[in-house]
């Protein structure tokens, strides 16, 4: 699941297929595509020159989440990020043109999770009173985006005012939270469980309420059981939901 927290590694210099040379990853070219020409084909033990830079985005993502997700955001730099996934600069840039867009990609790995984890959670629950879908959403949800102390910190703290183009995307994706609730609602009033009214700033006031309590929660130990957290998550989006 995308919520789940990459293995943490570092991972030695690629070498290429046949001897170093005295190069590593970080200062061995790429050989551009020629229009018209067929490229020879470049082995780096085993590995073609696209897997080579899948493994780097995959080594840069994990180092945001070890260091993004440990010291925040503001405290880490390009050097820091490439020097933890033993990349270049270069190679930084070549998949992400800044910072921001690293911490915007971390993001949106572990909010779809949770978002398409809610989805699976409630599918097959069409028939099921409001309170016990609710509840399976919301254990879903906060078991997904919050699977790491780093993914709560990343996901419920860092991601909030960087920038113009972060918070957008964070206020697209609590947009895209929020529609959950209401289409929530708007079953429970066709089934008579609500009385119909507008939800959408219950929606909002909702997650709010999971963002604090949930970093409360991850940033204090995990002291408390996780299912308590989701019990009492359960009879405020209850309370919410049925409330005239």
């Amino acid at each position: 699941m995308a919520g789940s927290a990459p293995a943490r590694s570092v991972p030695t210099p690629d070498v290429p297929a046949g001897g170093t040379g005295g190069r590593t990853e970080q200062d061995t070219p790429e050989v551009p595509e020629v229009p018209g020409v067929k490229a020879g084909r470049r082995d780096y033990g085993g590995r073609t020159a696209t897997q080579r830079r899948a493994e780097r985005r995959e080594r840069l993502m994990a180092a945001g989440l070890e260091l993004f997700g440990t010291e925040g955001y503001p405290a880490v730099s390009i050097e820091r990020l490439c020097a933890t996934a033993n990349v270049s600069t270069r190679n930084f840039y070549e998949e992400f043109p800044s910072r921001e867009a690293l911490l915007i990609a971390l993001h949106e790995q572990n909010t779809v999770g949770a978002y398409e984890a809610v989805l699976a959670a409630v599918a097959d629950e069409i028939e099921a009173p409001m309170p016990a879908r609710v509840s399976k959403a919301i254990r879903a949800y906060v078991s997904t985006a919050a699977a790491d102390p780093r993914w709560t910190r990343i996901a419920f703290v860092e991601v909030v005012g960087v920038s113009p183009a972060v918070e957008a995307h964070r206020i697209e994706w609590r947009e895209r939270l929020s529609q959950l609730v209401e289409a929530e609602a708007a079953l429970a009033v066709s089934r008579g469980e609500a009385t119909e009214r507008s939800f959408k700033l219950t929606s909002m006031a909702f997650f709010g309420a999971v963002n604090e309590l949930v970093y409360h929660w991850s940033n204090n130990g995990r002291q408390v059981p996780l299912e308590d957290i989701c019990a009492e998550l359960t009879r405020l989006a209850v309370a919410a939901l049925t409330a005239p």
